[in-house]
């Protein structure tokens, strides 16, 4: 997992979509919406409490890695100010 976070914050267009669902569903637990092209998964916040990646040609679309990573992070701080 650390490896696919490594790779992830170095180079956020070279991401296979398939390692980024492993990453949400290792942070998020499974998705609420598959099927089609878009994943969708839960996050614990008020707002905008959701995750949505899209698989572009089996890659991960490089702005939605980005996202992952700060909603990753939210989730991390929340849990550590807890």
């Amino acid at each position: 997992m650390d490896d696919i976070l490594m790779a992830m914050r170095n180079n956020p267009k070279g991401i296979r979509f398939a390692d980024l669902c492993k990453v949400c569903d290792h942070f998020f637990g499974g998705c609420r919406q598959s099927g089609s092209s878009h994943r969708v998964y839960k996050t614990p916040w008020p707002g905008d409490p959701r995750v949505n990646i899209q698989e572009e040609k089996g890659m991960a679309k490089a702005y939605q890695v980005r996202q992952v990573l700060r909603a990753i992070e939210k989730k991390q701080q929340t849990h550590e100010n807890a």
